[in-house]
């Protein structure tokens, strides 16, 4: 799925119509599967979006002894961890993805040590690992660092109170699953609180773990023994960047389309400001919104925030629809250093965005104009699409493994809603072929 030898041609002008249905959340199943690895038992997670991030942690897996049988048409994984054989996660996945460093935590909880390569993944800034090692060793682990490699090693995990410096969704998530064998009670301070933490909370409580307060800045742990875990049925949460996503591109094209299989709660300060911009948004059934927009959106400005402030993996494809706005816009990434990459591709579309720090001053212009762009990460990339979407023009769109990272079937998804896009490789002649001749013989690609 991750190849760099394919773009994306895309042709402006058509307004979204239609429906589309939000896959599983990239960002809770791959936490689900670390978290497969804590009972000796025998877990079925559903609603899992084919993604490479999901391949990678099923190599992860695999590699640590774990029976992995993956059902892409009912979108369902089985993981088998009754007979975990390995501690030692490998550069080779680990460097791919940031998120497999998950498996630290109950690979500690399980087997008393694991060693796990440090971690791969977007470049958007600095993300230490440190709130993870600081957890752990309050915990009782002894844990080391070297050539690449977290060693960490514990006879047995003990409860601990635990307070972080700002809310980690990653040293969360890593503590709260060591923390369900350990001996005691664990009180994790100023958690993170993302709707993806409580859909991990669920899943192990399932499982038979003792967890409240997930959701909160305080979450508590009562560890169990081994024995009073078991495999569990479980179906992922909608993925809310995605859905942010398709209710950006329905807003930047003018169009008019309803958003299905989602959690509108956990979409309320994003809902907000878009309403803010001026998009017609309205909830029409528990799951699904409609979304549309007739004519020129509003400058606002936000500040990215951990949740439940505006989410930082949707600050890209808020910008892209800022480009356009009438007015100034002022946009503050809090949480990464390196997040505002994608304001050279959107400059190179005609953009008028200034860069002062961790500031993006934004001049909506008239409209974006077509031109090949580089996907630079997975949102920004998502946020460059969006633009060729509703720039005026022809544009081509490059790197799309950062793509194929967060989005199950994105290129069949928008031509679903009318897009004319298509998926080909990189050397194919461009100005040879028109988008909407849908009988020519390639192979469209999610």
């Amino acid at each position: 799925m991750q190849n760099t030898q394919e773009k994306l041609i895309i042709q402006s002008g058509v307004p979204l119509t239609g429906e589309v249905s939000i896959s599983g959340a990239k960002n809770a199943v791959l936490k689900l599967m670390a978290a497969s690895l804590l009972p000796k038992d025998i877990c079925v997670i559903k609603n899992v979006p084919e993604l490479s991030d999901v391949e990678i942690m099923i190599d992860v897996l695999s590699e640590l002894g774990a029976v992995i049988d993956y059902d892409k048409e009912k979108s369902m994984l089985t993981i088998d961890s009754r007979n975990i054989t390995s501690v030692v996660a490998s550069d080779i996945f680990v460097s791919k993805m940031r998120a497999s460093f998950v498996v630290l935590g109950p690979l500690v909880g399980r087997m008393g040590e694991a060693c796990v390569a440090m971690p791969g993944g977007c470049r958007i800034g600095e993300r230490r690992v440190n709130f993870h090692i600081k957890g752990l060793q309050a915990m009782g682990c002894q844990c080391d660092i070297k050539d690449g490699y977290v060693y960490a090693v514990a006879k047995e995990l003990k409860g601990a109170d635990i307070c972080f410096d700002i809310p980690s969704v990653g040293a969360t998530e890593n503590i709260m699953m060591a923390a369900v064998l350990a001996k005691g009670t664990t009180v994790i301070q100023n958690a993170a609180q993302e709707p993806e933490i409580v859909d991990l909370a669920n899943f192990l409580n399932t499982m038979g773990a003792k967890i409240e307060g997930a959701g909160t800045n305080q979450i508590i742990i009562t560890g169990v023994s081994q024995s009073e875990l078991h495999g569990v049925e479980h179906t992922t949460i909608p993925d809310r960047i995605e859905a942010g996503t398709y209710m950006s591109a329905v807003i930047a094209t003018k169009g008019h389309a309803y958003i299905k299989n989602i959690y509108p709660n956990h979409l309320t300060i994003f809902t907000g400001k878009l309403l803010e911009m001026g998009a017609n948004i309205r909830l029409v059934e528990p799951h699904v919104m409609e979304v549309s927009n007739n004519g020129r959106l509003e400058a606002m400005n936000f500040i990215t925030q951990p949740y439940p402030g505006f989410p930082t993996d949707l600050q890209a494809l808020a910008m892209t629809l800022l480009s356009t706005a009438n007015g100034i816009s002022v946009v503050t990434e809090s949480l990464y250093e390196n997040r505002f990459m994608h304001i050279n591709e959107l400059w190179r579309m005609g953009a008028n965005i200034r860069q002062s720090n961790n500031h993006a001053i934004i001049k909506g212009v008239d409209y974006l104009v077509g031109t090949e762009v580089m996907c630079t990460d997975l949102r920004a990339g998502a946020a460059l699409v969006v633009a060729a979407l509703s720039a005026k023009g022809e544009s081509v769109v490059k790197a799309l493994h950062h793509i194929d990272r967060g989005y199950e079937k994105f290129t069949a998804k928008l031509r679903g809603l009318g897009a004319n896009i298509i998926r080909v490789p990189v050397d194919f002649p461009t100005d040879e072929f028109n988008v909407q001749d849908t009988t020519q013989p390639i192979k469209l690609k999610g």
